[in-house]
């Protein structure tokens, strides 16, 4: 990314600000329940996930309660999947905006993704609890769960500058959207632990940058979870490298955004 534009994005960052408030209004705008929705959905997802995956199923969790082994990775899961739905059609759902004004263009799906850590952060409350209920005391490990949390946004950033800038020419990518992000969860261990997959098939697996990063969050809770250093340092590198491919193709695009939308 050239320093030209970042520059212009440290003189506008006052907008990102407005820009992600204006998308929590809009979210909750007439919300019977309103911010409890950042609850509800990981915590509903949770119970159904226990229910077929960890009763009926049997899947191991390494010793850890099945609800809590769960929700731990389900909360950064559900800011990524959430971001992703409404940052992919932000770009056009804003088209009056983009091609009235002139602003970086970057901070449209931004805004989403700065938006979505208000969710994360009520969604996180829970976890506390259940950390609580089940006597889980964390050790010096849960330091690095900031450390994954910026992983997770950074892919986040990254797909979401892709796939918006992509859905500017091609209008199906909100259809296909959902779709990928329902096969991401199941190629991401959040039902199941990365211990469950036979050793030569893991290789492939860390091909997702979501792998090593949602294992090493929920592992950074349990004081008796080892953190796999190498699916962690390699995820966070695919974290980055996401991030930049999909800022260098947001870049290259949005000159056309005006013309096209």
């Amino acid at each position: 990314m050239r320093s030209d534009w970042l520059s212009e994005l440290w003189r506008y960052k006052e907008l990102l600000y407005f820009l992600a408030w204006r998308e929590v209004k809009v979210r909750y705008k007439q919300a019977a329940l309103g911010a409890a929705w950042a609850i509800i959905q990981p915590l509903f997802t949770m119970i159904i996930f226990t229910l077929f995956f960890g009763r009926l199923a049997g899947v191991a969790s390494n010793g850890i309660p099945y609800p809590i082994f769960c929700y731990c990775a389900l909360v950064p899961w559900t800011y990524l999947s959430g971001v992703l739905n409404m940052a992919g059609n932000s770009l056009v759902n804003n088209s009056n905006l983009i091609t009235k004004v002139y602003f970086p263009r970057v901070f449209v799906p931004a805004s989403s993704a700065v938006a979505g850590l208000l969710d994360f952060l009520i969604g996180s409350s829970v976890l506390v609890l259940l950390m609580v209920y089940y006597r889980v005391r964390p050790s010096w490990a849960l330091l690095l769960a900031p450390v994954f949390l910026l992983g997770i946004v950074l892919v986040t950033l990254g797909v979401s500058m892709f796939f918006a800038a992509l859905n500017v020419r091609f209008r199906d990518v909100k259809h296909t959207l959902p779709f990928l992000i329902q096969i991401w969860l199941f190629c991401t261990p959040i039902i199941y632990p990365a211990t469950v997959v036979p050793a030569r098939f893991r290789p492939l697996l860390l091909l997702n940058p979501c792998w090593g990063i949602i294992e090493g969050f929920r592992s950074s809770f349990f004081p008796a979870a080892h953190i796999d250093v190498l699916p962690c340092v390699l995820s966070m590198a695919a974290a980055v490298g996401v991030f930049l491919l999909g800022g260098l193709y947001f870049r290259r695009t949005e000159q056309n955004f005006a013309d096209i939308i």
